[in-house]
């Protein structure tokens, strides 16, 4: 994971230095999302990154059919920026980056970050 994130964080530190590869980008939106369901098990919270990843965590009750309740979802950059810590989720929130639905969503902020950005 930490060499995933790590070939993004220039471009999250800067966007004018050029996006990463779509599947640099995939990498790194995959493993840090997988990473916040293994630190935070469970399946009353579903974090949404399309078009890579969705992930459900967080104990509690589990939602199996239809739209889960409590709802997280961003872009990509957003994610990555949420979880290396450079951005906080009521910041991300605010600014309208991230929606999130369902009185549990909030909870992620506890989990983040996920992995610190590296300094180049």
């Amino acid at each position: 994971m930490r060499a995933a994130v790590a070939v993004v964080s220039e471009w999250l530190r800067d966007e004018s230095v050029g996006a990463p590869t779509r599947a640099e980008l995939a990498t790194a939106v995959r493993t840090t999302a997988r990473s916040l369901a293994a630190s935070a098990p469970g399946h009353s919270v579903e974090v949404r990154v399309p078009p890579f990843v969705a992930v459900q965590c967080i104990e509690g009750p589990r939602h199996t059919r239809g739209t889960p309740p409590n709802v997280v979802e961003t872009d990509p950059r957003t994610w990555l920026l949420l979880a290396t810590g450079l951005v906080t989720f009521d910041d991300a929130r605010t600014a309208g980056a991230v929606s999130a639905s369902g009185a549990r969503a909030p909870e992620i902020a506890h989990w983040l970050p996920i992995v610190r950005a590296t300094t180049s």
